[in-house]
């Protein structure tokens, strides 16, 4: 199932194309070589400093920690992401070992999730990134200390346009993208008329 976005001028189709699909292809398998390719793509995200304050705990169906993981994820969300080849929890390192505070730890995850994200939809693999999950839970099923801050779970595997889900999920699952129009996001009203002569 394809639904590329409608956007007011192209942007690049691995954007484009990206969405968050709940249904998964429960048989597909996630490689090492596909492992590597996300994480390494995570790897070289622009971080403050330089200072990579991501984490990854990479889950695959089947496994003991994936079972884990899905444990502790609401149940609005395992009613899908079971089928998922993989879920990966991501943690931010948000203070030093010392306690001090490291103010753009959660923007920079962030953009190292957006970069793996990016390098699924590269290889094929689509992505639901989920906040419906109890971070005390996964703080301490993974042991996690005061200095690593639970941030989402990453649903990863090959979507299945077939795959049986609740009606409800389905029919949000066959609906069209949306978005605000571009112009409701701006702060700068020059900006703003920019937007709208275009």
């Amino acid at each position: 199932m394809r639904k590329t976005a409608s956007t007011t001028v192209p942007v690049h189709p691995l954007l484009a194309e990206r969405w968050s699909p709940r249904g998964f292809d429960r048989g597909h398998q996630l490689d090492d070589d596909h492992v590597a390719a996300l994480l390494e793509a995570a790897r070289w995200a622009p971080s403050a400093g330089n200072s990579q304050p991501w984490r990854f705990l990479v889950t695959r169906r089947g496994e003991q920690a994936n079972g884990q993981l899905f444990a502790a994820l609401y149940p609005g969300n395992q009613a899908w992401a079971g089928t998922a080849s993989a879920l990966v929890l991501v943690a931010a390192r948000t203070a030093a070992d010392d306690g001090t505070p490291q103010p753009w730890a959660l923007y920079d995850t962030g953009q190292a999730v957006a970069s793996l994200v990016t390098q699924a939809q590269a290889h094929g693999l689509a992505v639901h990134q989920i906040g419906g999950f109890d971070s005390d839970a996964v703080r301490a099923e993974f042991g996690l200390d005061q200095t690593l801050t639970p941030v989402v779970v990453l649903a990863v595997g090959r979507a299945d346009p077939d795959a049986e889900l609740p009606s409800h999920l389905a029919a949000r699952e066959a609906a069209p993208r949306t978005r605000q129009p571009l112009s409701d996001l701006l702060l700068d009203s020059v900006a703003v008329d920019y937007v709208k002569a275009a």
